[in-house]
């Protein structure tokens, strides 16, 4: 990917009135834009004294500044909305391991790379959405069963290009094998509603407006849609159901928003501190109650939402592992024409 210097070259200076005057800092390259993040990042400001300078874009084109920039990079963290571009990042020898025992006893192992480059700090589930009058939940099952020909002509996804599609047929690469999964890929291709467009809330759309009856969602976006200020966003939301698929096998692919230390990072101590407060009780309950997301820290209570979809079982594959088919899962997207 190009490298397009004007989306990326702002910078957001997050300082407290109580930044101490050592001049002490972490810059964070972020492909998350939340206000959830700024807030937290002001109050660990606040309780540190340590300013954090944020860089927003998405992730290829913060990995692609990374690279770039090589050893002059001023970036100490990078965050991620998925945990394929941190693996990504780590082959391209961008990230260094980071030297928390506090994030180990926190993040499950599975959630975290196995050589401490990287760690999850929020989940996503990526289930079934479906509509309510159109569908029995008694019928959806698997992400296999989504090959079914019962559902000619009524699922809806996003583009291949989306970061959580491939991560999504790399769990399933995993589990199935790539003859398998190319079958699988064909299939789902054949009952698409429409071409893959829009993100995950027009997939939701597009099922209230009748293109579609079920669709390949995170979670977080239904959360988004339930509280949403636009009331028509709303009655979307009131139209569907969420499945968790796989409950019987090896159960619902969980992505992560990750983050990890850059290889050339000026301020290493800050950027572990940093991660760790991402990962403390506060922080962990404003990702799951203003975000929608689930938390990594397995001991943090769910908020209401969250507890309305239901309690599921989680593929526990380690997420690491995927790395070695991402680029399988792309010439399956190829092969079988999921644009």
């Amino acid at each position: 990917m190009r490298y397009t210097i004007h989306l990326i070259i702002a910078a957001i200076a997050l300082v407290a009135t109580s930044c101490g005057p050592s001049g002490e800092e972490v810059n964070v390259y972020s492909g998350r834009h939340y206000r959830t993040d700024e807030a937290l990042f002001a109050e660990f400001t606040q309780q540190t004294g340590i300013r954090v300078n944020l860089i927003k874009a998405n992730s290829d084109q913060l990995i692609n500044r990374l690279q770039m920039e090589g050893e002059r990079s001023p970036a100490d963290l990078i965050i991620t909305a998925d945990a394929g571009r941190l693996i990504l990042a780590r082959e391209m020898g961008l990230l260094q391991p980071f030297e928390s025992q506090k994030i180990k006893e926190i993040v499950p192992s599975h959630y975290r790379d196995d050589q401490d480059f990287w760690t999850g700090f929020t989940k996503r589930a990526r289930v079934i959405v479906y509509h309510k009058e159109r569908v029995n939940p008694s019928e959806l099952d698997s992400y296999e069963q989504l090959a079914d020909p019962k559902w000619n002509g009524r699922i809806l996804v996003r583009s291949s290009q989306n970061h959580y599609n491939q991560t999504l047929m790399a769990s399933i690469l995993a589990a199935l094998g790539t003859d398998s999964a190319t079958q699988w890929g064909h299939k789902l291709v054949a009952n698409m509603a429409q071409t893959p467009r829009g993100n995950d809330r027009d997939q939701v759309k597009a099922i209230a407006a009748g293109v579609g009856d079920i669709a390949i969602v995170n979670t977080y976006y239904i959360g988004l849609l339930v509280n949403s200020s636009n009331a028509e966003e709303r009655e979307v939301a009131a139209q569907v159901g969420i499945h968790f698929p796989n409950q019987n096998g090896r159960g619902t692919h969980v992505n992560i928003s990750g983050v990890g230390i850059a290889a050339n990072a000026r301020n290493y101590e800050n950027a572990n501190k940093l991660i760790e407060f991402l990962l403390e009780n506060r922080a962990q309950s404003l990702f799951a109650e203003e975000n929608f997301e689930y938390p990594v820290n397995p001991n943090i209570e769910w908020p209401a939402l969250l507890n309305d979809w239901g309690t599921f079982k989680a593929d526990t594959l380690p997420l690491h592992k995927l790395g070695q088919h991402l680029h399988q899962a792309m010439v399956i997207f190829n092969t079988v024409g999921w644009e």
